[in-house]
């Protein structure tokens, strides 16, 4: 499995509306994608929570590393690029991955980013995340967990996609416009 993540920071005055229409219209163009577990459109709208910027954001889970290679070659990919220009990507490895409910009651996305002391042990790090996952999933409402290193930068990356309800998590709130999920029921409950 990968990781990957992308963020478009957008004028303070840009109408959202575009964005919601983009998604509405290009997301189920990724609702069979194989290779991929699932990937999140999500926004954050400045004013709204507490978000004081506007984001446009992707997030993905990819069941096979090379369909994350065979789409950022893409024509969507490109669709992206040519509106946006071209993002920085973070790609990291999974620690851990969980899922559970059903996917589609996913309406908010809470991401957490940590710095790594360079005396982390990585091997119980992922014990760790393995059981702060497992304890998240017996919340009410948290649809999945999934946490990555990024060797690049050696940082945490944490992922909760959750119902409404169990939206306040730490980390920054995404509100989900589209989740694609063509490999749900692939990954590890």
């Amino acid at each position: 499995m990968l990781v990957m993540q992308y963020r478009h920071r957008l004028p303070a005055d840009y109408d959202m509306e575009r964005i919601r229409e983009r998604v509405a219209t290009r997301g189920p163009l990724w609702d069979a994608t194989p290779g991929l577990g699932f990937k999140a459109f999500a926004v954050r709208e400045r004013g709204r929570g507490e978000a004081r910027d506007n984001v446009y954001a992707s997030f993905y889970l990819w069941l096979e590393p090379q369909a994350a290679l065979a789409m950022l070659t893409d024509e969507r990919f490109r669709a992206v690029t040519d509106t946006f220009g071209r993002p920085r990507v973070d790609t990291l490895l999974p620690l851990d991955v969980r899922v559970g409910g059903e996917a589609g009651a996913a309406a908010v996305l809470r991401h957490d980013e940590a710095p790594l002391d360079h005396g982390t042990d990585l091997a119980a790090l992922r014990r760790a995340e393995a059981a702060r996952n497992e304890a998240a999933m017996a919340e009410p409402g948290i649809l999945a967990r999934v946490s990555a290193l990024d060797p690049a930068g050696w940082r945490l990356a944490r992922l909760t996609l959750a119902a409404a309800a169990a939206a306040e998590s730490p980390g920054r709130a995404f509100a989900i416009l589209h989740l694609a999920r063509p490999g749900w029921t692939a990954l590890p409950r």
